[in-house]
């Protein structure tokens, strides 16, 4: 279907009008954006090098980093660098496509996360079942269904977007290309598009989250069960992943269970989705024994 618009550029206000607060912007994001590429880049390799971190846990932890670093290259780099230009346009299709990525690696990695809630739950729940349930096909299957709801999620989204029609204006108070920005300026009317984004966006977010705290809250009641070293080791894992949760789905749901509309405050949260890919390696690193010991050990490794 060819698509019936006027538009074949957006124009992405950014974060603030202000010159001053552009500069402490760029420097700010810039090394929030090293900091999240090194960080995540660093659990990938560690994992990938480390036969010690064979575990199911550490091959979704992994795979979660690397989303995490893809995710932000599709939006980091075109807000620090709007940060700077004169010019903030971006194009059509440049706009489809920064959709789609976010929302594929987004999507991707909130069921990642049910994946690893899962494992986690085995682990503790059923823990002499463990290597026969998560076995390699099991996660490279859990991966790749992961990864196919992603896609899904993110071609809706470009299937009911692609071919709305943008007469003008298209200038978006925004530094990303979303959802509820581009339903705003199309001319025509988006009230089923709305529905779809509440179904594909907000739905799943709360339906998600509600199930990984009811899962926790059960992995947690079966801690008494468990030694005092064991109990330990568990409250540190599902402590990990329960901050990882709350930090990802809590700005999701706000975004988006409300009706089409753009607020303030959007761009406070969207900038905190940016943020938390930063923020994974600190919570699951700093609180992972095993994890920070084969970093050193790869450390060592790489001085000699």
């Amino acid at each position: 279907m060819e698509r019936r618009s006027n538009v074949t550029e957006f124009v992405l206000l950014g974060l603030t009008q202000s010159r001053q607060a552009q500069k402490i912007l760029f420097v700010v994001f810039l090394l929030i954006y090293l900091a999240t590429m090194a960080g995540n880049l660093l659990i990938v390799v560690t994992v990938a090098w480390s036969p010690a971190l064979g575990a199911p846990m550490y091959f979704f932890l992994g795979s979660l980093s690397f989303m995490d670093a893809v995710y932000s290259t599709t939006v980091t780099p075109r807000m620090i660098i709007g940060l700077i230009r004169v010019k903030k346009t971006i194009s059509f299709m440049a706009c489809m496509s920064q959709l789609f990525l976010e929302h594929l690696f987004g999507g991707a990695g909130i069921l990642l996360l049910v994946v690893m809630a899962y494992d986690c739950y085995v682990a503790i729940c059923k823990p002499l079942h463990y290597q026969t349930i998560m076995n390699k096909r099991l996660c490279v299957l859990l991966l790749l269904l992961a990864w196919a709801g992603g896609f899904v999620h993110a071609g809706l989204h470009i299937l009911f977007i692609h071919n709305l029609p943008f007469c003008g204006p298209n200038v978006i108070d925004h530094f990303i290309c979303d959802m509820y920005p581009l339903l705003k300026l199309a001319c025509a009317d988006t009230f089923f598009i709305w529905l779809t984004v509440l179904a594909n966006d907000g739905a799943i977010c709360v339906a998600i989250f509600a199930i990984l705290l009811v899962s926790y809250g059960v992995i947690l009641r079966s801690l008494k069960n468990l030694s005092q070293e064991g109990r330990r080791k568990a409250l540190s894992t599902c402590g990990s992943h329960v901050t990882v949760v709350v930090l990802f789905f809590v700005p999701c749901i706000f975004l988006y269970v409300r009706p089409p509309s753009t607020l303030p405050i959007d761009k406070s949260l969207a900038v905190f989705t940016v943020m938390t890919p930063m923020l994974n390696p600190v919570i699951y690193t700093l609180r992972n024994a095993e994890m920070k010991n084969a970093m050193r050990k790869l450390w060592a490794r790489k001085e000699k």
